[in-house]
């Protein structure tokens, strides 16, 4: 956290975190780590990333109501009356990851927040209505998408559209072209970019100029929070001075998005299913693998985009804040586990090593070659390998 004046600072969020399981054991999301629990969460973010404001986003589960309700019963944590709850120095927003699927189209996810327990625990009543399993993360909503974002903003709630651009379960990788054939554009507090886009991918479609981005980890393991986040102006961080956020007023803003380099996202790229071939960036419009010929090709986030943009290039708006490549500590080449705990024994957190402490400093701890590395992590200047087809890309172990 960066004070900016005497009554507004700036402070790191991430606003997309999955729950593996309850307090209990009992699942919420299947393909999440077993030890992402509520209580973790709130640990390895106040302790050991250093992120301000998380968003947990299985919040609709009862088992996971019951966890908070455990929190807070040993006032282990603290609900604020601005929204949200406090752990330490870092707070956590209360929110859901659902599926809308409208006729005719393919399925989209949806995040929302809330600002407070009895608000979201009001909300699954609402749901449970309307969803198969409502102990289990990421649904289906058997409702019009419309209706769903009608009842979220009159609880108090605000709608952002997850992870836009990915080939699986997006509003734009595989729902519709435009946001307004699904939802009601007026009802969209921003949108969130996902790991294989950036602002100037953003750029080729017009209809996101006036949104605040926003880029998460979609984290599901305690090690993938932070790989991507957002660096805010807030008073403090809570609930209401999120919203304040993503509208821009009284001084709040989103001041900068930290994320991969698209080149770094599991679906950046086109990749063939008959050969795992990630397809040439030159090629961004094949219909068949041009190494084996195979049609059995999952688009990549690069390509959908140029195939729907309605601009014959990329225009970022002047008002958005800059977008900040960051590769993530766990990808840095001979930086394993040991030697990342020496780094946060000496400096803290993961956003201190990432942001604050002077290259000098980290050669003292792991060395000149590693701290070079992760010095060049800050500023993107990496070489790295592009991903495809659910494989993630990765840093070239030989830099030039």
């Amino acid at each position: 956290m960066t004070m900016m004046n005497s009554e507004l600072s700036s402070f790191f969020a991430d606003l997309h975190i999955h729950i593996g399981r309850t307090g209990q054991g009992a699942p919420v999301k299947i393909s999440g780590s077993r030890d992402l629990t509520f209580a973790n969460i709130a640990k390895e973010a106040a302790d050991r990333k250093g992120i301000n404001l998380v968003g947990i986003i299985d919040c609709h589960s009862p088992g996971v109501q019951e966890d908070i309700r455990l929190s807070l019963q040993t006032g282990e944590m603290e609900e604020l009356q601005e929204g949200g709850i406090a752990y330490k120095g870092t707070t956590i927003l209360l929110g859901s990851e659902l599926e809308i699927r409208e006729p005719g189209m393919g399925p989209a996810h949806l995040l929302v927040f809330f600002p407070d327990l009895d608000t979201i625990t009001s909300f699954t009543g609402w749901l449970e209505k309307r969803m198969k399993n409502i102990t289990l993360s990421s649904q289906r909503v058997y409702a019009p998408a419309k209706v769903l974002q009608e009842e979220v903003y009159a609880r108090g709630g605000m709608v952002i559209p997850a992870h836009i651009f990915t080939p699986h379960r997006s509003i734009y990788g595989s729902c519709a072209p435009r946001l307004d054939h699904v939802l009601d554009p007026d009802l969209i507090s921003a949108v969130e970019l996902g790991l294989s886009a950036d602002h100037e991918m953003a750029g080729w479609i017009s209809e996101l100029d006036n949104y605040t981005i926003l880029t998460n980890s979609d984290a599901h393991s305690l090690g993938k929070i932070g790989r991507e986040y957002n660096e805010l102006i807030l008073r403090e961080p809570n609930y209401r001075e999120f919203e304040k956020a993503l509208k821009g007023v009284e001084g709040r803003k989103v001041a900068g998005n930290y994320g991969l380099n698209p080149r770094l996202g599991k679906y950046h790229r086109t990749y063939c299913g008959g050969c795992s071939y990630i397809i040439d960036e030159s090629e961004t419009a094949v219909e068949r693998c041009t190494y084996c010929g195979s049609p059995k090709l999952v688009r990549g986030v690069l390509d959908r985009i140029i195939s729907i943009a309605d601009r014959t290039a990329p225009q970022v708006p002047s008002h958005r804040p800059a977008y900040h490549y960051q590769v993530p500590l766990e990808f840095i080449p001979g930086l394993g586990p040991a030697k990342l705990e020496l780094l946060l024994k000496s400096f803290g957190t993961e956003m201190n090593i990432l942001h604050q402490v002077p290259e000098t400093a980290l050669a003292g701890v792991v060395g000149e070659e590693l701290a070079g590395k992760i010095a060049a992590a800050r500023s993107g200047m990496l070489q790295l390998e592009s991903g495809g087809g659910g494989i993630y890309g990765k840093v070239s172990k030989t830099q030039k």
